[in-house]
């Protein structure tokens, strides 16, 4: 079987959407660049599986630029598919993506705006902000589009009344930032118990931003 370390990877991960509950039963799904019989694509969770039960085989490759590689009906890939090899076309640095339905990600989500920075963290996300895409059905081309405006020079974003979805150099990486997001999310909905959070400025951001750089390039 081909990328067999990469299957078990993506199944390894799966598994821990639900043991960290950042993804409760069968929600989210996890994909990672790769390549097979020389096409450009990546390998992604099947629909509709319980992670506990999930075999390398069933793990799914999607080429790049086809709408779908798979020949096999009875082991279709995530029905949001569409975002990842979007993501995967549009940033050429996303090599993992975590899509998950995070209980504090996807209930800011439901307001449909913005996190602010009430927190110099919200840098993570590679912004003064994380955006929250604009809503539209699930594993639709409207979904895929605004998805991609929400990650503009961001490597994370929410979903609106979806949850959130997050992307980096390897799984490890991508699934961490995912976490961080859905921290972050926590902590804002705290924080609005108490009133209106204090927001750092622009300036302020502009320096976080600035040294986050620097400390990833270290």
């Amino acid at each position: 079987m081909k990328n067999l370390d990469q299957r078990n990877q993506i199944i390894e991960y799966s598994l821990k959407l639900n043991s960290t509950n950042l993804s409760p039963l069968r929600s989210g799904n996890i994909s990672l660049r790769s390549k097979e019989k020389d096409i450009d694509g990546y390998l992604i969770t099947p629909s509709g599986k319980k992670y506990e039960t999930l075999k390398p085989e069933d793990i799914v490759f999607m080429g790049l630029k086809e709408e779908v590689e798979n020949n096999d009906p009875s082991n279709n890939p995530s029905s949001e598919w569409r975002f990842h090899r979007d993501i995967y076309v549009d940033k050429k640095d996303a090599q993992a993506i975590v899509h998950a339905h995070s209980p504090h990600a996807t209930a800011v989500s439901s307001h449909g705006k913005s996190i602010p920075p009430f927190h110099y963290m919200i840098a993570l996300a590679g912004g003064e902000d994380i955006k929250c895409a604009e809503y539209a059905t699930f594993g639709t081309k409207e979904l895929s589009k605004n998805v991609i405006k929400a990650l503009q020079n961001r490597s994370a974003c929410l979903m609106s009344n979806h949850g959130q979805v997050a992307f980096g150099k390897n799984l490890e990486q991508a699934f961490e930032l995912a976490q961080e997001v859905e921290n972050i999310c926590h902590q804002y909905t705290i924080a609005l118990r108490l009133g209106q959070p204090k927001i750092l400025s622009f300036q302020e951001m502009k320096k976080v931003l600035d040294k986050a750089k620097n400390y990833k390039k270290g």
